[in-house]
């Protein structure tokens, strides 16, 4: 069985990595490249996710955004609007690769 719903990032430092990686869902597979995105505004994301169009161009379908938990500990979460996908990244249980991460859908919140 091969790895699905991760980012292989290039550096443990994760807010300026870049990355690749694979969304799997029922009806799709989804390579993915990770962009770190540089910005003043506290509300832009960190990353910015990039899938192939079906001619192979490179197209933003979403982003990545460094927040904080209520115990005062940063993590990840990643949206793809466009296909209502959300979640968190994380460590896959196991492992102690900072730079692998695991995308962990959730539903989305009313």
């Amino acid at each position: 069985m091969s790895m699905t719903n991760f980012i292989q990032f290039d550096k443990d430092d994760i807010d300026t990595a870049k990355g690749t990686g694979l969304i799997s869902t029922i009806d799709r597979d989804l390579d993915i490249k990770v962009t770190p995105f540089d910005s003043t505004n506290e509300k832009a994301p960190t990353h910015r996710v990039y899938a192939k169009s079906p001619r192979g161009h490179d197209i933003e379908v979403g982003g990545i955004w460094k927040k904080t938990s209520g115990e005062g500990k940063p993590y990840y979460t990643l949206s793809i609007k466009r296909l209502g996908f959300n979640a968190n990244l994380g460590r896959y249980p196991g492992q102690d690769d900072l730079a692998l991460q695991a995308i962990i859908e959730w539903e989305p919140r009313d």
